[in-house]
């Protein structure tokens, strides 16, 4: 007989193992389950994913050292050499390589040989961060002394590394700064802006002209060096190495003969010179003054006299008056003159009086020389450059006419020129007027602006490619600097000037050198030049005082019959006339590139002969 309780027991046996045999099959299922997910996984990592972690681990043993590429030449439409790289040596640190204990050594000693502050060095090694696998340049263009304490002291100065490095250089110095511009380190905040274009922490990039406008042109690839490191991240080898892509050269359309002559015509005074072809609006030379020399910022640790003489220097030498805005004064009789011809209201043989001064809308606008001359047509009008003709005309016309024609002459607009922060200039028309100076267009505003003067602001570049209209026969063109720029020497656009237009224009411009205001280019050092003076209207603060200093322009090209150099010349606040002050300076650049380019054509300018001194 079976007690109860053998009975119980029995019975709970039986109620546990009640479902065993799913079990066992579900553990076996589930462990088979993962263990081809496992599988599959490994399968998946080494086959599909494998050559990625391989990468990915040589990554962890092999990294890139990056080295800058040596940036573009500039040369000029001859093959002169502009901006060019020199390769003076500098010191890097490998920040990675280094532990506190060696950094309290070689930091002081560093500091000490080159002369930099070691909060400054390690601020730099900071920002570049100490887990980085870059050498960090610290400092650059060492002397001679420093390169050989660096040699002297290589054995305290664990992982320190002196290369030679490509920096910019510029042989002709101030004659092409405001042109070609200059190379600096990147700010902070650029740095931040240009990361995602690979830019790091040291580079150089163009900030200003030429430089900055084809800097992805000039710049280059970074190159480097593969080095194996240890776990810890530290070198042990180079493993190979490849070459930095130098930048590619660039051809400009200057002419460094004109450049020099237009550096030198301009020396003393504050302006600016522009010469271009008339024909396809290449830019031949651009000055402008006060200037600077471009090379200090290619040093490492410029001294801080010299940065605040450019930077903060007197009449702002960083800024390019080429590209800057003042009022034309009587250049801008050029588009005056066609305004009145192709306008309908005056026929090329229009005669009129001219005055002393004309009284309209009871404001007195006078003759500049105070008297009048006479009975005049428009040819006598330009060559003299009489006001009160071109008040009349400016008069009879109105105010729509005259700023229509001012724009097709290109002024309002930027050029189109690749530098940067070019000035608009100002076209003042009605809405402009009512917006900034609360009041209605009047008469005498469009009398004004006649003569070059009012609201009317251009820029001397914007006065040369007016120029090139009538030397051109009427075509509006785009100024380039880059030689091989095929689109902007064929893009260029008629004005729709009359044939009869045309024709006043440019007799009027050539009878402003035989018997106007522009009789001294009238030289047989120069082929027949047509040209055309201007003064303008202008207060200079003086300390306390606002006083009257007007500035001077003259514009020209040569030769007068088939036109190939327009130039522009502009002196702020000169105090003179245009003729007498602008106008030698075109004349001296004209003989230079006439002389240069037709040797023995044309009769040498005449030098001074050395004074003798009295006993």
């Amino acid at each position: 007989m079976v007690s109860l309780q053998s009975f119980y027991l029995g019975s709970k046996k039986d109620t546990r193992t009640v479902g065993q045999g799913f079990q066992s099959i579900f553990f076996i299922l589930f462990t088979l389950l993962i263990m081809g997910g496992i599988t599959s996984r490994l399968a998946y990592l080494q086959l599909v994913e494998g050559s990625n972690y391989r990468k990915r681990a040589q990554a962890n043993r092999v990294r890139t050292i990056l080295k800058l590429p040596e940036r573009g030449n500039i040369f000029d439409q001859n093959g002169k050499l502009l901006a060019t790289t020199r390769y003076p040596h500098s010191v890097y640190v490998w920040p990675m390589a280094h532990t506190k204990a060696t950094w309290s050594k070689v930091g002081p000693l560093l500091s000490q040989i080159l002369q930099i502050p070691q909060e400054e060095i390690e601020e730099k090694l900071e920002k570049t961060g100490y887990n980085t696998q870059a050498l960090v340049r610290i400092a650059r263009n060492l002397s001679i002394e420093q390169v050989t304490a660096l040699k002297e002291y290589e054995n305290e100065l664990k992982d320190v590394e002196i290369h030679t490095e490509a920096v910019r250089y510029y042989p002709h110095g101030k004659d092409l700064a405001h042109v070609l511009g200059y190379t600096r380190e990147l700010t902070a905040e650029q740095l931040a802006k240009k990361k995602k274009e690979g830019y790091r922490l040291g580079d150089v990039i163009g900030q200003k002209g030429v430089e900055k406008a084809y800097e992805k042109t000039l710049r280059g690839e970074w190159g480097g060096q593969q080095v194996e490191v240890d776990r810890k991240g530290r070198p042990i080898r180079v493993l190979g190495e490849k070459q930095a892509k130098a930048g590619k050269d660039l051809k400009l359309t200057l002419n460094l003969d004109v450049q020099k002559a237009a550096e030198k015509a301009l020396t003393g005074r504050n302006g600016a010179i522009v010469a271009i072809d008339p024909n396809n609006g290449a830019i031949l030379a651009m000055v402008s003054h006060p200037t600077f020399d471009p090379n200090i910022f290619s040093k490492q640790r410029p001294s801080p006299k010299e940065l605040q003489n450019v930077l903060m220097g007197k009449d702002y030498p960083l800024v390019n008056r080429a590209l800057s805005a003042f009022p034309p004064a009587s250049t801008f009789k050029i588009v005056t003159t066609a305004a009145g011809l192709e306008s309908g209201k005056f026929s090329p043989k229009t005669i009129l009086q001219t005055y002393p001064s004309l009284t309209i809308g009871g404001v007195t606008f006078g003759e500049w020389n105070h008297a009048g001359f006479g009975r005049i047509g428009f040819t006598r009008a330009m060559a003299i450059s009489s006001d009160t003709f071109f008040y009349q005309i400016g008069r009879a016309v109105g105010g729509k006419t005259l700023i229509d024609w001012t724009r097709k002459f290109g002024f309002g607009k930027p050029t189109g020129i690749e530098l940067a922060n070019e000035s608009k200039g100002l076209v003042p028309d009605e809405s402009w007027k009512r917006k900034s100076w609360k009041m209605p267009w009047t008469v005498g505003d469009s009398i004004n602006m006649s003569i070059g003067q009012g609201a009317l602001l251009s820029t001397p570049l914007q006065v040369a490619v007016m120029f090139a209209v009538p030397a051109n026969g009427g075509y509006l063109v785009k100024p380039h600097l880059l030689h091989s720029d095929r689109k902007a020497k064929s893009d260029r656009k008629s004005v729709n000037l009359k044939p009869t237009t045309i024709e006043i224009l440019r007799k009027g411009l050539r009878m402003v050198v035989t018997e106007g205001t522009g009789r001294v280019l009238d030289k047989p050092t120069v082929p027949p030049i047509a040209g055309k003076s201007g003064t303008a209207e202008a207060w200079k603060e003086v300390g306390k005082r606002r006083v009257k200093q007007n500035h001077a322009w003259f514009g020209a090209y040569a030769p007068a019959n088939k036109p190939e150099i327009a130039i522009v010349a502009f002196a702020e606040h000169s105090g003179g006339g245009g003729g007498s002050v602008a106008g030698p300076m075109v004349l001296e650049i004209m003989e230079t590139y006439f002389q240069k380019k037709y040797p023995g054509k044309y009769k040498k300018p005449e030098t001074e002969k050395p004074k003798t001194k009295r006993n």
